[in-house]
């Protein structure tokens, strides 16, 4: 049974390999909404679970947009903004990760100061906040560091998959012609790691991609289980 799982893998890869054409230019306005969502809800946060003050929030979310721009008017030709774009997501994304356990210290902490509506409503609204920030932030850097990046996908010249979609695998007539995953894709991977705990039909095939998926599901399952949990019981009493 083992030998057989992994001609299967051998197999899915060496059809992801001869599928590897250079192809068209990746949109980046899905992941520019993604970055800005992510912002406004930094923004919504309470004062006291801020890693820095406003304008610092609004200077991130510019950063990190400028690049992905000018990827888009090169077309994605130009090398230099790509390298710039990938640092800044990886960045912004490791930033957005401390941020999200700071918050999730602040809530616990929060939990123990007392009971009430307001408390509760206070808890739920930023546990809210937290998961869609956990969510979009992984699926940020899924995006990023997965085959090379959006600009080594696009030119089919990437190094080896961290993760193994279903198209990947599929026979040439079930999937559409130069496939690749999209950001869109990479926030599917995201929201179902954050939801189903688990991986649902993307494989894992590298450990640092494991490592990203087990905390990414650690965040979720503490902002859900603990904090959520909490909330709804406090505004039920």
């Amino acid at each position: 049974m083992r030998c057989s799982t992994t001609d299967t893998a051998r197999t899915q890869l060496a059809a992801l390999e001869a599928r590897a054409k250079p192809g068209r230019h990746e949109s980046r306005w899905p992941v520019v909404l993604a970055v800005v969502v992510v912002t406004a809800l930094l923004l919504a946060l309470p004062e006291r679970v801020r890693l820095y003050p406003l304008w610092a929030t609004f200077a991130l979310g510019a950063v990190v947009i400028a690049p992905m721009l000018m990827v888009g008017l090169s077309g994605g030709a130009s090398v230099r903004w790509l390298r710039l774009e990938r640092a800044t997501v990886v960045v912004f994304s490791a930033v957005l990760v401390a941020n999200l356990l700071v918050n999730l210290w602040a809530l616990v902490f929060a939990m123990m100061e007392g009971a009430g509506g307001a408390l509760g409503l206070r808890l739920l609204t930023s546990s809210i906040a937290v998961w869609v920030t956990n969510v979009l932030a992984f699926s940020l850097l899924f995006w990023q560091i997965d085959r090379g990046g959006p600009g080594s996908r696009d030119q089919g010249a990437g190094p080896r998959p961290d993760w193994l979609f279903p198209q990947d695998g599929a026979s040439p007539e079930q999937v559409m012609p130069g496939w690749r995953p999209t950001f869109i894709d990479y926030l599917f991977l995201g929201f179902s790691t954050a939801t189903a705990f688990s991986t649902t039909e993307v494989a894992p095939l590298t450990p640092r991609a494991k490592l990203l998926m087990m905390i990414e599901s650690s965040i979720s399952l503490t902002t859900i289980v603990i904090v959520g949990a909490r909330a709804i019981n406090i505004l039920g009493s």
